[in-house]
């Protein structure tokens, strides 16, 4: 038999709980208004709809903490002889090391052992057939090393990116500089945040531009310019540019360091799912500008396609990302 006290310590117990809850969510309250507080508990509350039903709890500091484990798993090769860095060339004759497979198995086996009934596309692993993505509810998009060209370099411009999607959009997303020890990270309706290598933690908001002002920082790649992107650069006034790599493009967007930067060749899923979802909660967004095949030909106008409007979205039955734009705050 039940002892008498049971049901009420449960109802205890449960009252306990939500008060925590409440509590928790008055602290990161308080926190996204002062902008530099980092957030606690669980990620889940209090934030947009779309991440309530997620199955498992969501720390933030178990996601950086992972993230960080990536990058350092990264740096130990990085900071070694080049000689055993373990270079290889994959299918499409893209280069891989021993950095990328080290940081994917730290992320890969963090996350399964977390979240286990959770699905993990990864660009280290071995594809899964769009039969079965298709029915994910939630799942991981994960680039382990995201400018493995630029980590050969050796130019620091690289990162590790994490993001969870809910169907066809990222709604969290990190990404870890190895370099600097700084990890960008944000969660659907929670803000975005920074974090550095000491742990201080600071919002990020872009600042609104008009389109029409002159002299906007505009990043484009190091390697890939073309006409279509000239046609694009020729609607502004006096620019300035700067070149990067990787995702760190649109960290630079974050911290209004930059307002645009349009991409109009080919990339995939994981090189932006992470930092959509920063640059999202920042502010800005990230526009699809015409659909592409994997050799960079486009498909359709691409002033037609960035005319509606519409954001990257993922886990399609190609991997494959259309030419994209992404902005800072534009004014209306």
């Amino acid at each position: 038999l039940c002892s008498p006290a049971g049901p009420l310590l449960l109802v205890l117990g449960s009252f306990a709980i939500e008060k925590k809850r409440e509590e928790a969510d008055e602290r990161n309250a308080r926190a996204m208004a002062m902008g530099v507080e980092a957030i606690e508990g669980d990620l889940r509350m209090g934030c947009d709809p779309k991440l309530k039903d997620f199955p498992y709890e969501l720390n933030a500091g178990f996601l950086v903490d992972v993230a960080r484990r990536a990058g350092q798993a990264i740096m130990e090769v990085y900071e070694g002889h080049e000689q055993d860095w373990g270079v290889q060339r994959k299918g499409d004759d893209s280069p891989l090391t021993k950095a990328d497979l080290s940081a994917n198995k730290v992320i890969c086996d963090a996350l399964s052992e977390a979240f286990p009934e959770i699905p993990i596309t990864s660009e280290e692993n071995k594809k899964v057939d769009w039969s079965v993505r298709k029915e994910y509810t939630y799942s991981w998009c994960v680039d382990p090393l995201d400018g493995t060209k630029e980590f050969l370099k050796r130019n620091g411009q690289f990162a590790t990116l994490i993001a969870l999607l809910k169907g066809s959009e990222a709604v969290l997303g990190l990404v870890q500089v190895p370099v600097t020890g700084q990890t960008y990270w944000a969660a659907k309706g929670r803000g975005a945040y920074v974090r550095d290598a000491q742990g201080k933690e600071t919002r990020l908001r872009c600042r609104e531009f008009d389109e029409k002002d002159e002299g906007l920082t505009i990043i484009v790649s190091r390697t890939h310019r073309g006409p279509k992107l000239e046609e694009f650069l020729s609607r502004y006034s006096n620019p300035k540019y700067i070149q990067l790599g990787s995702a760190l493009k649109f960290t630079k967007i974050c911290e209004n360091e930059a307002q645009v930067y349009p991409r109009m060749a080919p990339t995939c899923e994981w090189d932006t799912a992470a930092p959509h979802v920063v640059l999202s909660e920042a502010g800005g967004e990230i526009l699809q500008c015409g659909r592409c095949t994997g050799e960079g030909e486009l498909l359709e106008p691409w002033e037609e396609a960035l005319g509606r409007n519409q954001p990257v979205c993922y886990n399609k039955e190609s991997d494959l990302n259309p030419f994209f734009i992404a902005y800072g705050r534009r004014k209306n």
